[in-house]
């Protein structure tokens, strides 16, 4: 649900001014990235919990300890996930080529039908 708070930014957000070129900078994808980070755990864990220093350091070390403990399981687990990625690309690129392949074809034998009828009354 949108706070009152979220509701009365999002014309500012939506209407800053900003071109396309600026917004596909990758710095500035990653600042959007966080800010928009920030508001979704602002707005479900509370203002408290990021008020309060010694919480926001206890969630940080419990989320390097976790990053720690399961830093092989993740790092396998992301290579696949990009490996995967990888192989869809692929997929599509090849599935776009046979599209291309198959739609010249087409046009080639439309061409070659409507030449054979432009010939035939001349004849």
């Amino acid at each position: 649900m949108m706070t009152e708070e979220m509701m009365k930014q999002m014309p500012h957000m939506m209407g800053n001014g900003m071109s396309m070129g600026a917004a596909s900078h990758p710095l500035a994808q990653g600042a959007m990235m966080a800010a928009t980070g920030f508001a979704a755990g602002r707005g479900l864990l509370g203002a408290a919990l990021f008020r309060n220093p010694l919480l926001l350091l206890a969630g940080g070390l419990a989320a390097g300890y976790l990053l720690h403990k399961y830093e092989k399981e993740i790092i396998l687990t992301l290579s696949k996930a990009s490996g995967m990625g990888k192989d869809f690309v692929l997929h599509q690129k090849e599935n776009l080529d046979d599209l291309m392949a198959e739609a010249q074809e087409q046009e080639a034998g439309q061409g070659a039908a409507a030449a054979e009828a432009a010939e035939a009354p001349r004849s």
